[in-house]
C-alpha cells in the first residue's frame, strides 16, 4: 500500500458492469485516499507474450473489470462525488511495464473498414515513462489515466460497462490523468464507486477502440460536495492538456459534411490514408497507431448544413 493510502484495493476485488446492488468491497469516510490495483481492460485475457490469436479468443463478457465498489459514507442522490486522481504507478510483468493495443473485430469507428484481428505489445520504462517505442519507426509519448471510473446508476439491475453513461464508467477521456478533478452525480446511497481500464497512452477518440491498455495502480482521493444536483460528469485539469504532443506540431485531415459520425470516419480514414503512403505501414497499422495518440476534433458545428471534423496526428511520433 503507498504510504499516503488509507486502504488499498486488490486487483481480485472487481466486477463487471454496473449494479447497484453489488456488495461494496470497502467503506470509507469523505477525505480518504485508496490504491487500487487495476487490472487492464481485457482482465488478464491478454499479456505481454500474446498473440494475435488471442485477440480471436477474447471473452466480451470479461472485459473492463472496475476495482471496487467503495461505499462512501454520507453520500446520497443529489450529491457529487468529488475525485482527485492522485496518481498512477503502471505495473512490470517479465521486466518491463506494458500494455497491448488491439483491432477487435466488429468494434471501432471503422470496424466495417478492418474486420481482421490486429495486436500490438508495446514494452516502456515504468519509471521514467519515456515514450513507447512503435516498432522502429515511431516514439508515443506516454500519459496515464483511467479510462473507466464511475459511480452506480439509479435503475436496478445489470448494465453494460461498455458504454458511458450520466455517472460515469467508460469515458475514455485522456485527460483524467494525474492531478485532475472529476465530480460525478451520486445516484444511490454511498455512491459506490468504481475505477478500472487503465491506460498509459490514447487519443482523443481511442478509434480503434483500444489504446495502449495497461495494467497499473491508480490512487485517488473521494469527498463528497453535498447537494450538487449534477446532470453529468464534468472535471477540472491542473494544467495544459496536449504539451507532451505539441512540440512538431500535426497533420490535420478533415471530414466535411452534414453528419458527425460520418464526418469523423472520414477525418480519420484520410489519416491512415496518409500515414500509409508516407510511412509504408499497413492500414491497420496506422489505425491502430492513431487511436493511442491522435485527436478527434469537432472543429465547426453552426455553419449549416455542414460540419467539420478534423483529425489532429502528433509529427514528433514519427519524425
Amino acid at each position: 500500500m503507498c504510504k499516503a493510502c488509507d486502504y488499498t484495493i486488490h486487483g481480485a476485488q472487481h466486477h463487471f458492469g454496473w449494479d447497484n446492488s453489488v456488495a461494496p468491497v470497502e467503506t470509507v469516510a469523505p477525505g480518504t485516499t485508496i490504491c487500487f490495483n487495476c487490472m487492464d481492460s481485457s482482465a488478464g485475457q491478454l499479456g505481454p507474450s500474446s498473440t494475435v490469436e488471442d485477440v480471436k479468443a477474447l471473452d466480451f463478457g470479461k472485459i473492463n473489470p472496475v476495482s471496487g465498489p467503495i461505499y462512501i459514507d454520507g453520500a446520497e442522490p443529489g450529491d457529487a462525488l468529488k475525485i482527485t486522481l492522485d496518481g498512477f504507478a503502471p505495473r512490470e510483468e517479465e521486466g518491463s511495464a506494458w500494455g497491448w493495443t488491439a483491432n477487435i473485430p466488429g468494434f471501432g469507428l471503422l470496424a466495417d473498414q478492418f474486420e481482421d484481428p490486429a495486436l500490438t505489445i508495446w514494452k516502456y520504462d515504468a519509471k521514467t515513462l519515456e515514450p513507447a517505442l512503435w516498432g522502429d519507426m515511431g516514439r508515443v509519448p506516454l500519459k496515464p489515466f483511467t479510462g473507466t471510473i464511475g459511480v452506480a446508476m439509479a435503475e436496478p439491475g445489470l448494465h453494460s460497462i461498455v458504454p458511458p453513461r450520466r455517472t460515469g464508467g467508460n469515458l475514455d477521456i485522456r485527460d483524467l490523468a494525474a492531478g485532475s478533478e472529476l465530480y460525478l452525480p451520486v445516484e444511490v446511497a454511498g455512491a459506490l464507486f468504481s475505477v478500472g481500464d487503465t491506460h498509459a497512452a490514447q487519443g482523443d477518440g481511442e478509434v480503434c477502440g483500444t489504446a495502449i491498455e495497461s495494467p497499473m495502480d491508480v490512487t485517488l482521493t473521494l469527498d463528497l460536495v453535498k447537494g450538487a444536483n449534477l446532470k453529468m460528469p464534468r472535471f477540472t485539469t491542473p494544467g495544459p492538456v496536449t504539451r507532451h504532443l505539441d512540440a512538431k506540431g500535426y497533420e490535420v485531415t478533415t471530414g466535411v459534411g452534414p453528419d458527425l459520425m460520418s464526418g469523423a470516419r472520414d477525418a480519420v480514414s484520410g489519416m491512415i490514408d496518409l500515414l500509409t503512403a508516407r510511412y509504408g505501414m499497413s492500414a491497420v497499422e496506422a489505425y491502430m497507431l492513431v487511436s493511442t495518440c491522435g485527436d478527434l476534433r469537432i472543429s465547426e458545428i453552426v455553419d449549416m448544413p455542414n460540419w467539420v471534423v478534423s483529425f489532429y496526428f502528433p509529427r514528433l511520433v514519427l519524425e
